[in-house]
């Protein structure tokens, strides 16, 4: 059993670049801020581990996940915007494999619409949204759940994006968080599921405009998060060709390669 947690944050990482604005906010990127706020805050989860954080972007060879670097890691976490669509293919089907086999997903805010979340939930992920400055109130729905470990009964966050229902997901597996904005809208915002071997966990804030990543309640909830997500088993998909475990007593009537059920004397 390994004895500490191999993380990855991984970012589009165009924002930051692109706009002064938000490389003031997030000067070492939104990915730093995050693998910052792992680093700093343990899980409360029973039997948490340390965790050891690295970080990824788009702009790296194999966009920072090859499948060595993949191969070792334990917990994924995604953010993406306005580069969904510059994804490799090949690099979604290589971490959807690990999700199946057992990493652990957890998808930030606009990743709603990544290419790797739509692949796993099987749907169109959309929602409403808007941009107005306002307040976020998210309700602990499951405050036994160890995402909500060292939680109240809500927090909230001054500024943020709205993100409204309806949200094209499937019916998660637990629901933990529940946000309400100040324009009247309320979002599912904490949704959790099992993919294959693999959990996978969203979590709605974290807008690029506002300093999200740097709020105590916020880091709380990631590195709980990755603690929950931790891979419990690593099995890799095959399927093999079984031999029979008892003997299989012969038959009087045989079944044909189409499935067509023939007489076995016909077929002598």
């Amino acid at each position: 059993m390994k004895s500490k947690i191999s993380v990855i944050v991984w970012n589009e990482y165009e924002h930051e670049q692109a706009n002064p604005a938000i490389a003031a906010i997030y000067p070492d990127g939104i990915h730093g801020a995050i693998a910052a706020g792992l680093r700093e805050v343990p899980g409360l989860n029973p039997g948490a581990l340390p965790v050891e954080v690295t970080t990824a972007t788009l702009d790296q060879p194999e966009h920072g996940l090859s499948e060595a670097r993949l191969a070792e890691c334990d917990v994924l976490l995604w953010w993406g915007h306005r580069a969904h669509g510059k994804v490799a293919d090949a690099i979604v089907d290589r971490v959807q494999k690990r999700v199946l086999e057992g990493m652990g997903l957890i998808v930030l805010h606009s990743g709603h619409f990544s290419k790797i979340f739509r692949r796993m939930l099987g749907t169109n992920c959309s929602l409403k949204w808007r941009e107005a400055d306002e307040k976020e109130r998210l309700w602990v729905v499951e405050p036994s759940h160890p995402i909500a470990a060292g939680l109240g009964e809500f927090f909230e966050l001054p500024y943020e994006e709205m993100y409204g229902e309806r949200f094209d997901v499937p019916a998660p597996d637990e629901t933990v968080f529940i946000s309400w904005f100040e324009g009247g809208e309320v979002f599912r915002s904490g949704l959790c599921w099992q993919r294959g071997h693999g959990r996978i966990f969203y979590f709605r804030p974290g807008h690029e405009a506002y300093p999200t990543y740097f709020d105590a309640n916020v880091k709380r909830v990631l590195a709980n998060a990755v603690q929950w997500a931790n891979p419990r088993v690593q099995i890799v998909d095959v399927c093999p060709m079984s031999p029979a475990l008892e003997p299989i007593a012969p038959k009087n009537i045989s079944f044909a390669k189409a499935g067509v059920v023939q007489e076995k004397k016909d077929i002598e």
